[in-house]
């Protein structure tokens, strides 16, 4: 029938119209910014940068290796290494980005960055609310307001976030494993340096009895003459 289609979308609009006066399932309108609905785990906008425990200066992940900046096809991403190395969180000195700004105007959410970061230090934000009247300055983002604690990683992203975790920590035990079995290699090198092999002490008892001067003949004799005669039966 022509028109059918039609029919069918006035009649469920209808519905919602005069089912939203008595059911709140039919409302479908959400009185922002008074409510929110709740975004789901998969969506993002913007990226932030990830840092372990409470100094977001000192546990930021980011080594500044530069990638996400030579991947980013809009090129919004700029970086500065360090010039020299501070102990990241876990005591490693590492080198840090003196600078890391990520021009919010000109990204375009694609997720490269994240995906091209080898140390899990850049992710994807879910908020959305980000207006500002100064379209340079107030759009251009440093580190400082880019950084994001790992248990605020966790509540936007918890599954992504658990998963991300539960890979360094694996990471993590086999570095620990690693180091340790070269240490343990590394003692047992040196002690065996120090000990002397099993043939050592007797080859130096034969040198040292090679060394020792020997008796002269007349000392031999003197001693011959100084032991007891034994005498005979008759």
């Amino acid at each position: 029938m022509l028109g059918e289609g039609i029919l069918k979308g006035l009649a469920e609009t209808a519905k919602n119209f005069a089912g939203s006066f008595v059911s709140k399932e039919r409302l479908t309108t959400v009185e922002y910014p008074e409510e929110r609905l709740p975004l789901p785990e998969a969506s993002r906008n913007f990226p932030f940068l990830v840092y372990d425990g409470t100094d977001w200066e000192k546990g930021l992940r980011c080594v500044a290796c530069q990638i996400c900046e030579k991947e980013c096809p809009p090129k919004c991403i700029y970086i500065e290494k360090s010039k020299d190395k501070k102990p990241d969180f876990t005591g490693k000195p590492q080198i840090y980005p003196a600078r890391f700004d990520i021009d919010i105007s000109v990204c375009m959410s694609c997720q490269i960055c994240v995906e091209v970061c080898p140390f899990e230090a850049i992710k994807m934000n879910t908020e959305y609310e980000l207006s500002t009247d100064d379209r340079f300055g107030g759009l251009l983002l440093d580190r400082q307001q880019l950084a994001k604690s790992n248990e605020y990683y966790h509540q936007i992203h918890p599954a992504e976030a658990a998963g991300v975790d539960a890979r360094l920590a694996e990471e993590k035990a086999k570095a620990d494993a690693k180091a340790k079995a070269a240490a343990d290699a590394a003692a047992k090198a040196a002690t065996a340096s120090a000990k002397p092999p099993d043939g050592a002490a007797g080859a130096s008892t034969a040198v040292a009895a090679k060394a020792a001067p020997a008796l002269p003949a007349d000392s031999a004799r003197a001693a011959a003459k100084t032991e007891p005669r034994k005498e005979g039966g008759d």
